[in-house]
């Protein structure tokens, strides 16, 4: 059977070689050697993050990691496990071979098997995509056979060890599709064609932008032609706060609900006059990082459309604070922090997509815990040193001092994590953190409630919340109202 297979593998080699390919000798020789080394993909990786948006980003990344799998495999496994002599080029044209041939195992082929991994990694973000780089990469492909350097046999075992490596690198990180935000509970809210009866606050100075900034009422006639927009912010804009209590009128009168365009602080005050009137919400997401949109699953303007016109909607979970026995409070949908974290996230988020999250995670640990001088407080009555206290509304993933993403906004509890002072307690995080063990670390602290109490603050202390910073006062009380909002977003089919 394995001479078969070799016999029938040598055959189709000298077929594609004598055959005559009407354009290819002027396309796929500098094809092949633009992948040399993965730098065609690394190119399309590196162009897609530059112009698209967080989609693309995390497309173009799962690509570069499934290729780096796949690459890792051939060349440690693939190649030291079947030594398998490359072709001899008598039958190829000197017009299509390479300059310079390659001299390792001809089994697997590394260039197929790249190629693949890079496009089925994309694919499982945005199928889409990943059918718009299946034809590059199937050329890639076949010109490993068309110049003379492979055989067909080890074009398709690169192809299925890439095809491999994208779905274990699936297996280890899951995509989006896999990690979508449970849809529930479900809520009622209208169902708004158009957007007809929507009526949309837009912040214009939301987001961080180079050049000339949008029209913001556009972007959303972009999507809902048929919705309201009052514009807040910038040099023409009314007032956030009234702007919205205008917006929640007017949705009230028109039977229809609020909609809100902005990053994570303008969505927090749309929350909570959203509450107030009792009105579903829609979030366009507009800021910088959009922080609830996205853990809520909506990532562009075109899927929150969708939701608002066919009215499909959840509840949920919304988390307070109050200053001491005042009955006022005041509502954050993300995080609530206290001490250095606010500063972690910021150097986080900074070399994030640069160096990926996990290191980024521990850079700005080693920064924060360099620099910050811990706060002596009392939590739940008990008297602590900490550097840092966290509080997410729902309960995050990632790292234990650097959470980044939640799967579920109503799961009723907080989030609580604390990095607490002490004898080498830098040093120990740190190490934990290298070692991506921080979780056990005694350093750090975590537990879900759904109650807290903080007292005995410092004077001049400040608290963070959903990107908003204040004076904390002398005591506060954290609680939740579960399943209190209803916000639209896309209900799995």
């Amino acid at each position: 059977m394995r001479s078969l297979l070799t016999h029938l593998d040598r055959r189709t080699f000298q077929q594609i070689a004598s055959r005559e390919w009407p354009g290819a000798q002027r396309v796929l020789p500098r094809l092949t050697r633009s992948a040399n080394h993965g730098l065609l993909w690394f190119g399309i990786a590196a162009g897609a993050a530059a112009l698209g948006g967080r989609p693309m980003r995390r497309a173009a990344l799962r690509g570069v990691a499934s290729l780096a799998v796949a690459s890792a495999t051939v060349n440690t496994l693939g190649k030291r496990s079947v030594r398998r002599e490359r072709p001899l080029l008598d039958a190829v044209p000197v017009i299509r071979q390479l300059h310079r041939q390659p001299i390792t195992s001809s089994f697997p082929s590394g260039h197929a098997a790249s190629a693949v991994a890079f496009a089925t990694g994309v694919a499982f973000e945005n199928k889409w995509w990943g059918l718009a780089l299946a034809p590059v990469a199937a050329s890639v492909a076949f010109s490993r056979v068309y110049t003379g350097v492979h055989y067909p046999g080890d074009v398709l075992a690169g192809a299925a060890l890439g095809a491999g490596a994208a779905f274990a690198v699936r297996g280890f990180a899951p995509t989006r599709a896999q990690l979508a935000p449970p849809a529930r509970p479900r809520a009622e809210a209208p169902a708004l064609p158009g957007g007809r009866g929507l009526v949309v606050v837009a912040n214009q100075g939301s987001g961080q932008r180079s050049g000339p900034r949008p029209d913001r009422a556009e972007e959303v006639h972009g999507v809902l032609p048929e919705a309201e927009v009052t514009l807040c912010g910038g040099p023409d804009g009314e007032p956030l706060d009234k702007a919205l209590d205008d917006a929640a009128e007017r949705a009230r009168t028109l039977g229809g609900a609020l909609g809100v365009l902005g990053g994570d602080g303008t969505v927090n005050a749309a929350a909570e006059v959203a509450l107030r009137h009792g009105l579903p919400l829609a979030v366009l997401p507009g800021g910088t990082l959009n922080h609830f949109a996205y853990d809520l699953g909506i990532e562009t303007y075109a899927e929150a459309a969708r939701a608002v016109e066919s009215g499909e909607a959840v509840a949920v979970d919304v988390a307070r604070f109050r200053a001491g026995p005042h009955p006022e409070a005041r509502h954050f949908l993300n995080t609530f922090s206290i001490g250095a974290y606010p500063e972690l996230v910021r150097i986080r988020e900074r070399w994030a997509g640069k160096i990926g999250a996990w290191p980024a995670g521990v850079l700005a640990a080693w920064e924060v815990l360099r620099t910050a001088e811990p706060l002596t407080l009392r939590i739940n009555g008990e008297r602590r040193a900490v550097w840092l206290l966290f509080v997410g509304n729902c309960q995050y993933r990632g790292l234990g001092f650097a959470p980044v993403r939640r799967h579920d906004l109503a799961d009723g509890v907080l989030d609580v994590r604390v990095v607490h002072g002490g004898r080498l307690a830098r040093t120990r995080l740190l190490a934990a953190a290298l070692l991506g063990t921080p979780r056990s670390s005694p350093v750090l602290g975590e537990a879900r409630l759904s109650r807290l109490r903080i007292s005995d603050l410092p004077e001049g202390t400040t608290l963070a919340f959903d990107g908003e910073v204040a004076p904390a006062p002398d005591q506060l009380t954290l609680d939740k109202k579960k399943e209190s909002l209803t916000v639209y977003r896309l209900l799995p089919e």
